[in-house]
């Protein structure tokens, strides 16, 4: 704890303000902040506990890895399917449909989900289905206003598609037809999971979030008017 303290009290790092402080002296040394100095003890630490069995590991994987690419590309060779390009940090685009599943016998997932299914999930002892008072008050008070689904008249919240993602692709905007974002694409099914094994287009799907209930928490809840009137809503 009193190490804790010492960082904390001590460090630059811990506050925009005494980052900003620091920054204008020209000969501050960075290289004696606790916290620089924490970090690079846990590297160095990190290093030493690296053992030969865990870089043998390392190359095993390095290898395998080679082989199951080269095995990948036959495989699509021999059944004419397209293989996916490097990923490069270049900008990618794709294409799929709004789309519901049968994952098993019984079961048929719809292709969205609503306002309602938020409060039948709320679980106040579990973090991540804790619904903040805010955002509970108006989603009872039913004060959708233009986001509101015009068919149902219900707030959308997410919506599944048939695009294959992967690790990285969270907050990639969803475009329709016409170009406009329609939502933001966050996570994948739990039949997604061997997606980077191979796609399958009948149970993989991609789960995003629709852009009128970002919108809706953004005006209703988070105050954000500022940042509404600056966007071109239809």
């Amino acid at each position: 704890a009193k190490f804790t303290e010492n960082v904390f009290s001590k460090s630059i790092f811990t506050t925009p303000k005494k980052l900003r402080k620091a920054l204008k002296k020209s000969n501050f040394n960075f290289a004696n902040d606790p916290a620089i100095l924490f970090n690079k003890d846990v590297q160095k630490k990190m290093s030493e506990l690296r053992t030969d069995e865990y870089n043998k590991a390392l190359d095993n994987i390095a290898e395998n890895k080679r082989l199951y690419t080269a095995g990948l590309k036959e495989w699509a060779k021999e059944n004419n399917k397209p293989l996916y390009p490097d990923a490069n940090f270049t900008m990618r685009l794709t294409y799929g449909q709004v789309l519901g599943y049968k994952p098993f016998d019984g079961a048929n997932y719809d292709f969205h989900t609503t306002t309602k299914g938020v409060l039948e999930k709320e679980d106040a002892d579990n973090p991540e289905f804790v619904v903040p008072e805010a955002l509970k008050d108006a989603i009872l008070k039913k004060d959708f206003g233009r986001y509101a689904d015009k068919k149902t008249e219900n707030m959308h919240v997410t919506f599944i598609t048939n695009n294959d993602i992967t690790g990285g692709n969270s907050g990639s905007p969803v475009f329709n037809a016409k170009g406009e974002v329609i939502g933001l694409a966050f996570d994948g099914n739990w039949e997604a999971m061997s997606g980077d094994i191979i796609f399958e287009p009948n149970l993989q799907r991609c789960i995003n979030v629709d852009i009128r209930y970002v919108l809706f928490v953004m005006e209703k809840v988070g105050g954000a008017e500022r940042l509404i009137k600056e966007l071109t809503i239809k």
